[in-house]
C-alpha cells in the first residue's frame, strides 16, 4: 500500500450519478473517486443503492487497491475524478 494516498471511511451513495463516490487524500490533497452502481452490480450483485453502498463497503480493500492504481496512473476524467469501471 502506497502511505501518500490513504482512504478514509467517507464514502456516499451520489443519486445524480448513480454512484458510490468517495475520497482519497493524495499527498495531502483530496481526489473523488468513484463507481457506479451499475458496476458494482456486475461485480457483486445488488439492484438498489443501499445494497450497492454495502457491497462497496465489503469490497472495500480491493476497490481502493484499484483506485490507487488508476490515481498512480494519473486515470481521472476532466473534473480530477478516478472512476472504477
Amino acid at each position: 500500500m502506497n502511505q501518500s494516498i490513504q482512504f478514509p471511511d467517507r464514502e456516499q451513495w451520489d443519486d445524480q450519478l448513480l454512484a458510490v463516490r468517495f475520497p482519497a487524500l493524495v499527498n495531502g490533497f483530496q481526489v473523488m473517486c468513484g463507481i457506479t452502481g451499475e458496476t458494482i452490480a456486475s461485480r457483486y450483485g445488488g439492484d438498489n443503492k443501499d445494497l450497492w453502498l454495502e457491497l462497496f463497503r465489503l469490497n472495500r480493500w480491493d476497490l481502493e487497491d484499484e483506485a490507487e492504481e488508476l490515481i498512480a496512473a494519473g486515470e481521472h476524467d476532466s473534473q480530477g475524478c478516478v472512476w472504477l469501471s
